[in-house]
């Protein structure tokens, strides 16, 4: 498959992509991550790997959107937990009675 990662044409291909990152040790996953064989790669180490390049000449997008259409599975940023509101005991049985408390 044709693609294009840091305005660089790149001919991938999926067996290709399990050769290269064959022996490749994954990093701590922290964002986006791409599921290898058996192995889950943060997204910006696999495409190091497989074009050579420095990290920074490339965004995390155009990996996913390259290893999502060679049929590996993506997982994107995990969501942030909403943080909840904490209420005091007499907030809460303000609540319950339907009377709110501001303190």
């Amino acid at each position: 498959m044709r693609c294009v990662i840091a305005r660089f044409p790149f001919n991938l291909t999926k067996s290709g992509v399990l050769e290269s990152m064959k022996g490749v040790k994954p990093e701590q996953v922290t964002g986006e991550s791409v599921i290898i064989g058996r192995r889950t790669y943060p997204v910006k180490q696999v495409g190091q790997v497989i074009t050579r390049q420095d990290r920074r000449d490339f965004s995390a997008g155009e990996v996913l959107r390259a290893m999502t259409q060679l049929g590996f599975t993506c997982r994107g940023l995990p969501r942030a937990a909403v943080p909840t509101r904490v209420l005091s005991p007499l907030q809460q049985a303000s609540a319950m009675l339907g009377i709110p408390v501001t303190v």
